[in-house]
């Protein structure tokens, strides 16, 4: 299924029918299953970089280098500084898209500071936990991008040039992780560092290869 258009953005080819005018919306309950298990998914990717001492990309990475800066909670940091990104998401991507992200955003956020009371690793291979966590994030944003969500910040960027001009969301959201990653190089040892640009390349790629619009299009 491809990012279905958003009010007031045409889709990139009109003579590709999309799944919305073929009635193939998903129910509320699905909806919950796909935010709940992206999500997850997305918790579990940054406890493994937690333990691994590992970075990610986008607003979760921001929130990563304030959290090992200022030690707040994770959570708490990736709910706030996703808030400016709203307003441009409910004006360029719909209410339905932004309420479903604030649902994410939040769920993430709860997940983050609950998970370490439920799951600890007493080793993990940073090169393992690179690919795994890379594999994990992009299945969890897949979930959330195919039933109309996101984690907010640059996935909203990427999201939207995907719907209004075309470009690839793997290639915006691997440009944007990378970046963020390159930060950690003042607050993370240069090793760690590598690792984590290896996540967002895996993550970048899955979602380039898996995601491509008019694949999910009924005929």
């Amino acid at each position: 299924m491809p990012f279905p258009t958003t009010p007031g953005v045409q889709p990139t080819n009109s003579a590709t029918p999309s799944a919305a005018s073929h009635g193939l919306r998903h129910g509320r309950y699905e909806d919950f299953q796909a935010l709940f298990t992206g999500t997850l998914f997305v918790s579990i990717t940054l406890m493994l970089f937690a333990q691994a001492g590992l970075m990610t990309g986008g607003t979760a990475g921001i929130a990563l280098l304030v959290h090992y800066w200022s030690g707040l909670p994770l959570g708490t940091v990736f709910f706030a500084i996703n808030l400016p990104f709203y307003w441009f998401s409910w004006k360029h991507m719909g209410p339905e898209f932004t309420v479903k992200t604030f649902i994410a955003v939040g769920l993430l956020s709860l997940l983050t500071d609950w998970g370490p009371q439920v799951i600890h690793v007493d080793y993990l291979n940073p090169l393992f936990a690179a690919v795994l966590g890379g594999l994990l994030l992009g299945t969890g944003c897949l979930f959330l991008a195919r039933h109309r969500a996101s984690l907010g910040g640059a996935a909203i960027l990427a999201l939207y040039l995907q719907e209004r001009y075309g470009i690839a969301a793997g290639k915006v959201q691997l440009l944007v992780d990378c970046s963020v990653v390159a930060l950690a190089l003042f607050m993370v040892p240069v090793q760690n560092v590598l690792y984590s640009i290896l996540a967002a390349v895996v993550m970048g790629v899955f979602l380039w290869i898996s995601h491509r619009p008019g694949r999910y299009v009924s005929q």
